[in-house]
């Protein structure tokens, strides 16, 4: 499953799209976008480093 981004959550800071392997995440308009859910391998990095808490692998 791809990650689910919490729009309310999400203040844009970007760690999720610069630490993701297979490059899903984006910042789109401030906000974190899953931009190809088709290449997420759940390795959970974009979650673990949210300092919002804004992103859940589900």
């Amino acid at each position: 499953m791809p990650p689910v981004v919490d729009l309310k959550k999400c203040k844009g800071a970007g760690t999720c799209a610069e630490v993701c392997p297979t490059n899903v995440l984006e910042i789109k308009d401030g906000k974190s976008v899953v931009a190809r859910p088709e290449d997420c391998i759940e390795c959970r990095a974009c979650e673990a480093s949210c300092p919002h808490a804004a992103i859940q692998v589900k």
